[in-house]
C-alpha cells in the first residue's frame, strides 16, 4: 500500500536538520499531531522519528495557513555513518515502521519473542502494538517499572494491573516462572483481581489487537492481618462468597525480631541495643535457656508474654542486688529500652502480631508460577506497613538466593513509593531496603513496580534504577521540576492533559518517549468490587470463627462449632483456628475440635461466699442486732 504523505521536512540556517533532530511542514488538515510516529526516505536512508513540537503561522506572500512541527528521531537506518535527516518527504508510519522505530524487531519475532504487549500506537488511523523487552522489564539486562501521575486521573494502578496480566500470559516459558506480590496500601484497590470485570467492546478490541486474552487472575491469595479481636480479618475483601481465597497474615515474636529495627527509632537501634537485640535472638528466643541467678529452671521463650517474664525475671534480680545495673553487660536502662519497644508492638500492631507463638505466613517455598499474591495492610498503622514491608520484601530475596522460593521471577507492586522512599526526610530501614532492592534485586529475579503521584518527590536513586519508566495524566507543577527538563513543551502539555487510559512511555529500547493506549483491565476495580461484594461487618467472636472454618469447609455445622468453643477461653481457640490455617486438614471442624481437646479448659474459681448472720428481725435483715 502507497504510504499516506503528511508534507515535506524543511530546513533553514536557523533550524537545519541534524541527526537527531528535524523539522517539517504539513497542510492545516494533516493527520498529524505530537506523538505521531513519522518515516522520511531517500535513495539510501530511512528515517524514523517521533513529533515533538507543533507550530502554525500565515506567510503573508501565500494565502493560507502554514503548519509546521518538530521531531525527534527515534532511529536511522542503516544505523552508521550517523547523518543529518534527509530533506525529503515525510510519510505516516504504518505498523511495521512502528516495530521498526521502536527496535522492537529485534526481541519480537515468531521465535524466541521476549516481547509483552503494553499498549496501543494510535495516531492517523494505525493502530499498532506496543511490546516491551522481558529482558529489560524483569531482568537480567535492567529491569523495574515506574508509574508516575495525579492521583485518581493517572491509572496507575489500572495500567499496573493490566502489565501484569500481560507478563502472566506471554513471558515466555525459557525465561522461567513468574509470580507477583502486590502491597495492597489504599482501601479496596486490589482485593478483587480474581473477578471479572464488565469490558466494553472497545476495550475488548484492544485486548484482541494485543494478542491478549481478557480475563482475571486465576490464582490469587489475599493475605490479611486480623483485625484486634483476632477472629476478623482487617481487610474490604469480607464478604462470605470470596473470603476463600483470604488468609490470615499472622505474626509472632520470632518473626518480629528479626526486623527488629524496622520497629524501633533509629536512634533506638545503637550498638548497645543491638548487642542486646542479637543476644535474645541467638541465646533466648526459641530455646530453653538457663539462668540460675534469675531462676532454677530453664526458660522458653516463644511470645511476647513470655518475652515479658523474662524481662521481669531480670528487672527483679538487679533490685535484689541492690544497686546493680548491668545484668550480663548489658545495662538496666538497655534493658528496659528494648523491653518497651518490643512489648508496644503486639498492642500497636494487634491482629498481625500475635502475643502467643501461632503464626501463619506467606507460602515460602511454594509460590507457584503466575500466581498472585495480594498483601492486604491498608487497613493497619504505618508501623506495622513497615514491618510487612521490610520482612515480605527480605523473605523473597533471601529465597530467591537460595533458589527455593518455587519461582524464578517475582515481581513486587508498592504504590505510593513517595511515603516508603521519599527524596528527603531520615534514612530508614525500608528506604534502604528499597533502593537495595532496584539496585541489585534484578540479578536475582526480584523486580520492583512501583508507582507514585510526584516522581520528583521520590529517592532518585530508586526512580533512576526503574528501567522502565510510564506516565499519566501529570500535575503542571510536577511538570516544572528539573527532572522533566528534557520534555518539550507541547509534550508536557499533551501530559497535563491525558485521559484515562493513556500513558507516555519509555524504555530502554525506544530513544524518545512513545504514547500507547492501554485498555481496561479484565479485572474488577476496588471501587466496582466493594459495590458488587459489599464488605460483611465485624461479627461476634463465634460468629466470625464459624465463618472462617466455613471458608475452609462449607459444610460446617455452625450449631456444632458453637458447642465445641462453648466455655473455651477465646485464646485457645484462635489457637486452634490457627493450626487450621496453618495445617490444611481435609476435615477442618474435626481437626479444630481436636486440637481444643487436647487444651484443658480452666473454669473460674467462684469467690467463696460468706454466710451472712442471721437478723433478729426477719422482716428487717439489715436492722441492727
Amino acid at each position: 500500500m502507497t504510504a499516506t504523505i503528511l508534507g515535506r521536512v524543511v530546513a533553514t540556517e536557523l533550524k537545519p536538520s541534524t541527526p537527531h533532530q528535524f523539522h517539517f511542514w504539513t497542510a492545516a488538515d494533516a493527520a498529524c499531531g505530537i506523538g505521531t510516529i513519522v518515516r522520511i526516505d531517500d535513495a539510501s536512508r530511512a528515517v524514523f522519528a517521533v513529533v515533538t513540537e507543533a507550530f502554525a503561522y500565515v506567510d503573508a506572500s501565500q494565502p493560507g495557513e502554514v503548519r509546521a512541527w518538530s521531531a525527534s528521531v527515534l532511529r536511522q537506518l542503516p544505523d552508521e555513518p550517523l547523518q543529518p535527516v534527509p530533506l525529503g518527504s515525510v510519510t505516516l508510519a504504518s505498523d511495521a515502521d512502528v516495530r521498526t522505530a521502536l527496535r522492537m524487531d529485534s526481541y519480537v519475532s515468531d521465535i524466541d519473542s521476549t516481547g509483552i504487549p503494553a499498549g496501543l500506537y494510535a495516531a492517523g488511523g494505525l493502530s499498532a502494538p506496543v511490546l516491551l523487552d522481558a529482558d529489560f522489564l524483569l531482568g537480567p539486562e535492567a529491569a523495574h517499572l515506574n508509574i508516575s501521575g495525579v492521583s485518581g486521573l493517572a491509572t496507575k494502578t489500572s495500567a499496573v494491573t493490566f502489565l501484569l496480566s500481560s507478563i502472566f500470559q506471554t513471558f515466555p516459558k525459557s525465561k522461567g516462572s513468574v509470580a507477583a506480590v502486590c502491597f495492597n496500601v489504599k482501601g479496596p484497590d486490589l482485593c478483587f483481581l480474581d473477578q471479572a470485570a464488565m469490558l466494553g467492546e472497545e476495550d475488548l478490541a484492544v485486548w484482541r489487537r494485543l494478542g491478549l486474552h481478557p480475563a482475571p487472575f486465576t490464582d490469587v491469595t489475599v493475605f490479611a492481618p486480623y483485625k484486634a479481636d483476632g477472629v476478623n480479618l482487617n481487610t474490604l475483601r469480607s464478604n462470605p462468597a470470596i473470603v476463600d481465597r483470604v488468609e490470615p497474615l499472622v505474626w509472632g515474636l520470632r518473626e518480629i525480631l528479626d526486623f527488629a529495627e524496622v520497629v524501633l527509632n533509629r536512634d533506638d537501634v545503637d550498638a548497645k541495643a543491638g548487642a542486646l537485640i542479637d543476644f535474645l535472638a541467638e541465646r533466648v528466643i526459641g530455646k530453653k535457656f538457663l539462668a540460675t541467678e534469675l531462676r532454677d529452671t530453664p526458660f522458653e521463650v516463644l511470645s511476647f508474654a513470655d518475652l515479658d517474664e523474662f524481662f521481669r525475671a531480670i528487672f527483679d534480680h538487679l533490685e535484689s542486688q541492690r544497686g546493680d545495673e548491668v545484668w550480663r553487660t548489658h545495662h538496666v536502662a538497655t534493658i528496659r529500652k528494648v523491653r518497651n519497644r518490643l512489648g508496644n508492638i503486639a498492642t500497636r500492631s494487634k491482629g498481625l502480631v500475635s502475643d502467643d507463638a501461632v503464626a501463619n505466613d506467606l507460602p515460602w517455598g511454594s509460590f507457584r508460577d503466575r500466581s498472585l499474591t495480594v498483601v492486604d495492610v491498608a487497613g493497619v498503622d504505618p508501623l506495622a506497613q513497615d514491618l510487612v514491608f521490610a520482612r515480605v520484601i527480605s523473605k523473597l530475596r533471601e529465597h530467591l538466593e537460595r533458589r527455593d522460593l518455587g519461582v524464578d521471577h517475582v515481581v513486587v507492586f508498592v504504590d505510593e513509593l513517595n511515603k516508603y522512599a521519599p527524596a528527603d526526610g531520615p534514612e530508614t530501614y525500608v528506604k534502604r531496603m528499597l533502593l537495595d532492592l532496584s539496585e541489585r534485586g534484578r540479578y536475582l529475579g526480584l523486580v520492583l513496580f512501583s508507582a507514585q503521584q510526584f516522581r520528583s518527590q521520590v529517592m532518585r536513586r530508586v526512580t533512576g534504577n526503574a528501567g522502565t519508566s510510564m506516565y499519566g495524566r501529570m500535575d503542571g507543577d510536577e511538570l516544572a521540576m528539573p527532572g522533566y527538563a528534557t520534555l518539550s513543551p507541547a509534550i508536557k502539555a499533551k501530559l497535563a492533559s491525558l485521559p484515562k487510559g493513556e500513558l507516555m512511555v519509555r524504555h530502554p529500547h525506544f530513544t524518545q518517549p512513545v504514547f500507547v493506549r492501554f485498555p481496561r483491565p479484565a479485572s474488577l476495580s476496588g471501587r466496582e468490587g466493594v459495590e458488587r461484594f459489599p464488605p460483611e461487618p465485624d461479627l461476634p467472636f463465634a460468629d466470625a470463627v464459624i465463618g472462617r472454618l466455613k471458608a475452609r469447609d462449607p459444610s460446617v455445622s455452625a450449631d456444632a462449632v458453637r458447642a465445641a468453643i462453648d466455655g473455651r477461653p477465646e485464646a485457645e481457640v484462635r489457637q486452634a483456628l490457627s493450626a487450621v490455617t496453618q495445617r490444611r486438614p481435609d476435615d477442618p471442624f474435626a481437626f479444630f475440635r481436636g486440637i481444643l481437646k487436647r487444651t484443658i479448659a480452666i473454669m473460674p474459681v467462684e469467690p467463696r461466699r460468706g454466710i451472712a448472720p442471721l437478723a433478729r428481725d426477719e422482716k428487717d435483715p439489715f436492722a441492727p442486732y
